[in-house]
């Protein structure tokens, strides 16, 4: 392996603006699919209505089930002051990491609608804010959060979108599968599916599901100049039993997304643990011991999910099929087309 791919510099590309996807492709299946065979190192241009046929016949896919939150929350300080803050994750049953626009004192009280209140306990090293939520005097755990967010609360569409969420973004920012409430942003490669073909995908296939709820550390750019010097965020995950029989098995694994991937490399290395927190960085030096194939969109330069593709084809073959994806007008990012790697 050479010293270039572990540079962080080297996974930068330069991105047309208009290929930066803003909206969903309707019908959800209609996204380009560019399929890559690594045996006989050729490349195919298709769409995903077409994806089954590219599922290798003796693979098991494993889907990442967790379900996007309204984690944007807009509101007011005590003293009138505008607020907008992002849920980024549970600590625990009342602690919640947040981040919070603006300059926010510990101690300092936020007041949202349906008489939802938040207080500040602590500030972090990373710039987030430990909160707890209230509702009238009763202090809230996080499940009963969650129900108000989903009538008060906006979808956290990533940054790079630069819109406000719609109604439509509800769910279309949403996998056909989610199921597990947590996550601040969706497993994407997740979201072309269809209610069809999902359905006749596991009526045809062998399949299970992980729950790995993604943070918004997810969209953070590698800022370390050498790759190996990141600090991986965690995201707790949990491996259904179903799940933990397949990987445990020889099965070939189709991961749908890098989300699914980092769980079942992350368990692929700590066998006895099926839930806890993942902050597996997969890289050209860390390659995946247990996905043999991967389906994923085309993501963000000098992010972790551009490394994680290199993990299994290379630097210099990553930047060649997204070179290859942005001469064929594919679109990029959270609502963009989708990769195939077998």
């Amino acid at each position: 392996m050479s010293n270039k791919e572990l540079l962080t510099a080297s996974y930068d590309f330069d991105l047309p603006d208009r290929l930066i996807a803003t909206h969903p492709t309707h019908p959800r299946d209609h996204a380009k699919l560019l399929v890559y065979d690594r045996k006989t190192d050729t490349i195919t241009h298709t769409h995903f209505y077409d994806f089954e046929k590219f599922i290798p016949k003796d693979a098991a896919l494993i889907f990442n089930d967790t379900k996007v939150i309204k984690a944007r929350l807009y509101g007011k300080k005590a003293s009138g002051g505008k607020i907008e803050l992002l849920i980024n994750r549970a600590l625990n049953a009342h602690d919640v990491r947040c981040y919070i626009r603006g300059r926010i004192k510990a101690g300092t009280v936020l007041e949202f609608d349906a008489k939802l209140q938040a207080k500040v306990t602590s500030l972090q090293e990373d710039g987030s804010r430990v909160v707890q939520f209230y509702q009238g005097d009763a202090l809230l755990r996080f499940e009963e959060l969650l129900p108000i967010i989903d009538t008060i609360g906006h979808i956290p569409l990533p940054p790079y979108i630069q819109r406000e969420d719609t109604p439509e973004d509800a769910n279309e920012y949403q996998s056909v599968f989610a199921k597990q409430e947590g996550a601040v942003a969706a497993p994407t490669a997740s979201l072309h599916f269809t209610d069809e073909q999902h359905q006749r995908i596991c009526n045809n296939h062998p399949h299970a599901y992980v729950t790995l709820h993604v943070g918004s550390g997810t969209f953070k750019p590698v800022e370390a100049k050498v790759i190996t010097e990141h600090p991986m965020h965690s995201e707790f995950y949990e491996i259904s039993p179903k799940a933990k029989g397949l990987l445990d098995s020889n099965t070939p694994i189709l991961s749908i997304g890098t989300t699914a991937t980092r769980t079942i490399e992350f368990y692929a290395r700590n066998k006895e643990q099926t839930s806890g927190e993942a902050n597996l960085f997969l890289h050209p030096n860390n390659k995946p011991l247990r996905v043999n194939h991967l389906l994923t969109n085309f993501h963000l330069p000098k992010s972790t999910l551009i490394m994680l593709v290199a993990s299994f084809v290379g630097l210099e073959k990553t930047l060649q099929l997204y070179h290859e994806a942005i001469k064929n007008n594919y679109r990029f990012y959270s609502y963009g087309d989708a990769m195939l790697i077998l």
